[in-house]
């Protein structure tokens, strides 16, 4: 019997690779508090953040996109567009929207979600606007695409960030009615509770980040955000992994764990940084990696080990595996 339950995770795992997650769930929709697929039934996205483009392009590839899907069991990736630092956006436009596109058109062959993720911790609004604008007639037509319309604002304050981001999303939604817009909190989005207290009103399908590094964010994080969930706010973790949030430390397993325990509990859709071979903890990838996939285990480091462990137990719709089996 033991053998059996073995035998069904490895074939369910291995045929995860021909999921079509986007074609079974179509166009996804907030609903009350909970992001829900096209016929109304909740579903939980679950993947990987590629590094800042300006500081790690090399990885922005179509080979990498397809084997985050097929080996990683990613049913979102999220395109982390540097703004400011040199090559970013405000200096290299062009380029940083080549290594973006790249990404998200690999997404849509492949038939998963993906995030377009303004990656700046500033409110520039006349060129995410701008950016916005285009990306939302390039992309609105497809219901993989997710627009993060600012990452991890630090010293704004709440009404600076709702103001500037119902100025993007009124222009995003002018292109795109109805695909999902995911919307920053101050403080490196850990105060969930200012837009839970006075949400974005008059638009749909919005969902607030929340980002957590587990060695440095504890129980109060996540209090914090179930009580931002309970006063009707939906929350998306476009952000998180599992040491300090320096990204250099050592990695809190046991904290870890109680953030994906309780993201599951909730069905929150959650995203690990990063796809990148910095040195530092929180980059999932060795010097050896390949810009092509194909990472043996010697490729990871541990965090990129444990990422694609948690990644695994998924299934398509963001069930656990484990739960499929019957015992």
């Amino acid at each position: 019997m033991l053998f059996m339950k073995r035998l069904f995770i490895f074939f369910f795992i291995s045929s995860f690779a021909s999921a079509q997650v986007v074609s079974n769930n179509g166009s996804l929709q907030v609903i009350g508090t909970q992001l829900c697929n096209q016929k109304g039934n909740p579903i939980a996205l679950h993947g990987m953040s590629f590094g800042w483009s300006c500081y790690h392009p090399k990885f922005y590839t179509k080979k990498v996109v397809k084997w985050l899907k097929e080996d990683w069991n990613c049913t979102v990736l999220r395109a982390a567009m540097g703004i400011e630092p040199e090559n970013g956006y405000l200096q290299n436009p062009r380029e940083s929207e080549k290594l973006v596109t790249s990404v998200v058109d690999a997404a849509i062959k492949n038939n998963i979600y993906v995030i377009i993720d303004w990656h700046s911790h500033n409110l520039q609004l006349k060129e995410a606007n701008a950016f916005f604008d285009k990306m939302s007639k390039k992309y609105g037509k497809h219901p993989n695409v997710i627009y993060e319309i600012v990452n991890e604002p630090d010293e704004e304050s709440w009404q600076d960030v709702k103001n500037y981001s119902e100025e993007i999303i009124a222009t995003i939604r002018k292109n795109d009615p109805d695909n999902i817009i995911l919307v920053g909190c101050p403080h490196w989005d850990q105060d969930i509770n200012l837009p839970a207290e006075n949400p974005i009103k008059d638009f749909t399908n919005i969902m607030y980040t929340m980002h957590f590094y587990a060695g440095t964010h504890k129980q109060w994080l996540r209090d914090r955000t179930d009580a931002a969930i309970k006063k009707g706010i939906a929350v998306f973790v476009s952000e998180c992994a599992g040491m300090e949030a320096t990204g250099d430390s050592a990695i809190d397993y046991k904290e870890w764990q109680l953030y994906i325990d309780w993201m599951n509990d909730r069905k929150l859709s959650w995203v690990t940084w990063s796809v990148s071979d910095k040195d530092e903890t929180c980059s999932v990838l060795k010097k050896s990696a390949s810009t092509s996939g194909n990472w043996k285990e010697n490729d990871l480091k541990d965090s990129g080990k444990q990422a694609r462990e948690y990644l695994k137990q998924y299934d398509e719709k963001g069930e656990l595996i484990i739960q499929k089996i019957n015992y």
